[in-house]
């Protein structure tokens, strides 16, 4: 019996529906290295104006926009960000901030929701009769929502009450806006308002969204002028990149409706997780696409019925465990929910893998 494949890696793993493929097959493209293809504009514009800033800058990846944010808040080399120790950009992002930016991270610690206590925040900042021997604090780093926190969201309070803090200091704000979309369906709050405190803001369109590719970088056009040169610089900059500007526009217009789905089922699972001995979920946290369960006895019967309880004939898992005990019988496991991938060759695959077990 053949059945259809499940992946919950992550996100990320989605396909191109036959709409993106569709127009990228037609997009009308120039070079936009000369800052000539009207998709790619076409797409900055949009969703600058979703987020309430000025411009737009389409770029390859999350990772490359919030290292051009940084590096443009933070110009000066030996400046200081301060931003989460749990935070995306500290950890997953190759310390590209330091090695190519020579911007030092002070780390303030993350809380299970993702938040930073404020006053740690205020802490953390230098005092500037200290610039003889400390770096300049320049900058101050959110994400929303916090991925490792388990997808939980910041709330538009809590972000305004940084970015007075931010302005208090006269220091800048960015958000890793990753999975802005996700929080702003979460909290009810539109994302125009919910990243009004920021100065700039980095729009993954590739995870939740589903397109095959990019982020839009947004913030003023003083701010998006300097951002499209280190683009440039860091090797960012593509000729017609109009063919996949298109597909990221269709998801922009017509996936953001389908996430509050995705949170309905990641709840879902987590409830069904919870139910299977030598399972934990803290099925309250769940607020957005991302699950985490720690395994308290990974065995074959929890396996087996973990597939059981999910509904599924054949379940297929690549699941990349975070190690929390020495003596690796306990794990972490994040599952993302993103948008179905369209119908394809079905497949019969058992692929379970952990390396951590020997």
């Amino acid at each position: 019996m053949v059945t259809s494949t499940v992946d919950l890696r992550s996100d990320t793993v989605t396909k191109p529906t036959e709409a993106m493929r569709a127009v990228m097959a037609t997009a009308e493209v120039d070079d936009d290295v000369l800052g000539a293809d009207p998709t790619a504009f076409q797409l900055e514009s949009e969703v600058a104006k979703i987020m309430g800033k000025e411009a737009g800058l389409f770029v390859p990846s999350g990772t490359m926009s919030n290292l051009i944010s940084v590096l443009v808040h933070c110009d000066i080399r030996g400046s200081e960000v301060i931003l989460g120790d749990n935070s995306h950009i500290h950890i997953y992002e190759n310390g590209g901030i330091s090695t190519i930016g020579g911007v030092h991270p002070r780390p303030v610690k993350n809380n299970e929701d993702g938040t930073m206590d404020i006053n740690l925040i205020e802490a953390a900042i230098r005092d500037p009769r200290g610039e003889l021997v400390y770096p300049t604090t320049r900058l101050i780093c959110l994400e929303n929502s916090h991925a490792n926190s388990g997808g939980r969201c910041l709330s538009v309070e809590y972000t305004d009450r940084v970015g007075e803090l931010a302005k208090k200091h006269s220091l800048k704000l960015h958000i890793d806006g990753a999975r802005i979309f996700n929080a702003s369906v979460a909290l009810g709050v539109s994302v125009h308002r919910l990243v009004q405190a920021a100065d700039s803001v980095s729009v993954c369109l590739s995870k939740g969204l589903g397109a095959p590719v990019g982020s839009v970088l947004v913030g003023s056009k003083s701010f998006i002028t300097k951002a499209r040169r280190l683009r440039k610089t860091l090797g960012g900059g593509m000729r017609q990149v109009g063919f996949i500007c298109a597909a990221a526009f269709v998801a922009l217009k017509e996936n953001v409706g389908k996430l509050e789905g995705d949170h309905k089922k990641a709840r879902v699972l987590a409830e069904g997780l919870n139910q299977i001995k030598g399972l934990r979920v803290n099925v309250a946290a769940v607020e957005t696409n991302i699950v985490s369960m720690l395994v308290i006895k990974l065995t074959l019967m929890t396996i087996f019925s973990f597939a059981i309880h999910s509904g599924l004939e054949v379940l297929w898992l690549k699941l990349y465990f975070s190690l929390l005990s020495k003596k690796y019988n306990k794990f972490l496991i994040c599952f993302y929910l993103s948008l179905p991938c369209p119908p394809r060759k079905k497949k019969t695959e058992y692929n379970i893998k952990n390396k951590c077990l020997k």
